[in-house]
């Protein structure tokens, strides 16, 4: 099978393909729906635990396992190599639990309102790209995760849900959010989660 990549998607190795599980999977087209029906039952997983502590590296893995297990054998564990994003890959550890401890802070204080600290943790999370894929979607719908522990609605992410992948125009913004937020500005960013 080969993979065609969306601007922005980051790019799967040789061993990272060989990890695919369903064995029928012959389209990037196929790929898309197998991995949104796991998508959803891991939202629906997610939907159950609401006594775990979400800011915990357990979690993470976790979430990312129930969203992907179905499709790649290597969901939830830790990327092994460097990608077009990222921090490398071995420091992905310790800049994860420093985005944990630096989150926790941040409620504790309340340094930002809830939408903003579930965005910038989104946006921080990206930044950190955990795993081999499935980062972006991950992310999405930690920040909604958080965003609903804090006391708001789940995010709109420009009108789809955040275990869509965002398509076409609605992409093209979230990236260019995303963009301005590695410079410092969240604005267009947290607009986007609500809009």
């Amino acid at each position: 099978m080969e993979f065609h990549y969306a601007p922005g998607a980051t790019p799967l190795d040789p061993d990272e393909v060989a990890g695919l599980v369903p064995t029928h999977i012959t389209t990037q087209a196929d790929l898309n729906a197998w991995e949104q029906i796991n998508i959803v039952q891991g939202d629906r997983w997610a939907a159950r635990q609401k006594k775990r502590d979400l800011l915990d590296e357990g979690f993470i893995r976790d979430l990312h396992y129930q969203m992907f297990d179905k499709t790649w054998q290597w969901a939830g564990t830790f990327r092994k190599s460097n990608k077009n994003i990222g921090v490398d890959w071995m420091h992905v550890a310790v800049k994860l639990r420093n985005l944990l401890d630096n989150t926790k802070y941040q409620i504790e204080n309340h340094v930002f309102g809830a939408d903003e600290t579930a965005v910038r943790f989104h946006h921080q999370l990206v930044w950190i790209h955990a795993f081999p894929n499935g980062n972006g979607r991950h992310a999405r719908l930690m920040a909604d995760l958080l965003a609903m522990r804090l006391g708001r609605p789940r995010l709109t992410w420009g009108g789809g849900e955040a275990s869509i992948a965002t398509v076409g125009e609605f992409r093209d913004q979230y990236l260019a959010a995303l963009r301005a937020a590695d410079q410092g500005q969240f604005n267009d960013l947290i607009a986007f989660a609500r809009s």
